[in-house]
């Protein structure tokens, strides 16, 4: 059962996945901009990995914007990590760009 928790807006909020009462997955969505939203936190707690929960509910979270009048979803995942980026990948995203954070200290 999937449910939208937290939210302000139609396209941001925190979504649980819950499987017989039970919390299985945890996505947010927010950072919208005029044409899209930004898909992220996702955790799954180690318990209940590599059941397909993440997968369905981020791609749930994705389809939900698109239907309204949000023409993409976006979101950033760490090159290093091959599972989410495969999960990504089979859902529809694609890469468009790398990133890289720096932080500069006195």
């Amino acid at each position: 059962m999937l449910d939208v928790r937290l939210a302000e807006e139609a396209d941001t909020g925190l979504w649980l996945y819950r499987v017989g009462g039970v919390p299985v997955s945890l996505a947010g969505c927010g950072g919208s901009t005029p044409n899209g939203v930004r898909v992220g936190p996702v955790y799954t707690p180690s318990e209940h990995r590599c059941h397909g929960y993440a997968t369905e509910l981020v791609a749930a979270m994705t389809r939900h914007p698109l239907a309204g009048d949000r023409r993409f979803c976006f979101l950033y995942t760490d090159l290093s990590n091959p599972t989410s980026k495969a999960i990504y990948e089979r859902i529809g995203y694609r890469m468009v760009c790398e990133s890289t954070e720096y932080a500069f200290s006195d």
